[in-house]
């Protein structure tokens, strides 16, 4: 399979940081370009980089020469793939854009533009489809990281809910390695995240429902949601309560959420994992210190009383929320031959 050469933006941050570490020795995709902030262009990745994931950065990386976001120093690449901060994404990826360069992004700017696909390749791959169409260049975006955690459980059922009622608990990595201060949140949970209530909302709404070229058709369920900081490192939890057309048996619902899979895990994509639900049968699951995965999505606590269903899904925020589902996507595009 020919090899897919691509650049990451914003490589020395945590979700960039897992980019670079997911994609040593892939089989087919090979990174060639590393940006990061201005003050580090021209030095090497290893010179300057502060490593937060276990282990060391590898060995691939740490003499890659740092360049700039500007479209010249990507002109060599398949695709750029973004993982820089939301404050600067858009202006960057714009010109990226315009440079004719295709960008997959984790950051939020156009995620709800009707014209860009907005994918967690498990629930929506054939989102993907509509690219086939598109002349030129493309840009594909990654969703919020907990609507990101959220769809995967809901892509088995989501034919039998009526409305959805939903509280978050994200773990402080969600706002970043400086997101927030120790003396605000040890010990403490903050019930409001700005902006990420509608964001879940309007994600699950364009994830599940259908993709065309200029325009998609929302799902067209009510999704009512509380986001809230806990003093967690990693792993985001949601408590889902789904009001269902029609009361169904329990049994039901789990043979669904242990059953389902997708493309990825037909095709044996790298990146894949081979059970992206993990229906947990203990009763205090899941545990982000206990349960968590990188790149599927930890199930527990499942309970139907008449129509209504109540789950706790858990997610890593880093991996599967954001640079796992990127690299997930590309791996998908390549396979479906849009690249």
């Amino acid at each position: 399979m020919d090899r897919v050469r691509v650049s990451i933006l914003g490589s020395t941050g945590l979700v960039g940081q897992w980019m670079v570490k997911l994609l040593a020795n892939h089989p087919f995709i090979e990174v060639v370009k590393l940006s990061a902030s201005p003050g580090k262009v021209g030095r090497k990745y290893g010179e300057v980089v502060h490593w937060f994931l276990p282990g060391d950065a590898p060995e691939y990386a740490r003499d890659l020469v740092l360049v700039s976001t500007d479209p010249s120093d990507h002109r060599d690449v398949d695709v750029v793939l973004s993982a820089l901060p939301n404050d600067v994404a858009n202006a960057v990826e714009s010109r990226l854009l315009a440079s004719g360069l295709n960008v997959i992004s984790n950051a939020s700017p156009e995620r709800i533009n009707p014209r860009v696909p907005l994918i967690n390749p498990e629930v929506n791959w054939n989102h993907l489809t509509v690219l086939r169409e598109v002349k030129g260049n493309w840009l594909v975006k990654n969703p919020n990281c907990t609507a990101a955690i959220i769809s995967m459980p809901l892509k088995p059922i989501n034919e039998l809910i009526r409305e959805l009622h939903i509280v978050t608990l994200q773990s402080v990595s969600g706002a970043g390695y400086l997101g927030i201060s120790y003396l605000a949140i040890d010990g403490n949970v903050i019930p409001f995240i700005k902006g990420e209530e509608e964001k879940i909302d309007a994600e699950l709404n364009k994830m599940l429902g259908s993709q065309y070229v200029d325009h998609y058709v929302p799902w067209g369920k009510n999704v009512y949601v509380t986001t809230t900081r806990v003093p967690v490192k990693y792993g985001h939890m949601a408590v889902i309560h789904a009001v269902l057309n029609d009361s169904i048996d329990q049994k039901q619902i789990i043979e669904r959420l242990r059953g389902f899979r997708s493309f990825q895990q037909e095709q044996e994509l790298p990146t894949a994992p081979r059970e992206p639900i993990k229906v947990l049968d203990r009763v205090d699951a899941p545990q982000p210190m206990r349960d968590l995965d990188p790149m599927a999505v930890s199930v527990g606590r499942v309970l139907v009383r008449n129509n209504v269903l109540r789950m706790i899904a858990l997610g890593d925020n880093l991996v599967r929320g954001a640079a796992g589902i990127t690299i997930l996507t590309l791996e998908t595009m390549k396979v479906l031959k849009i690249l």
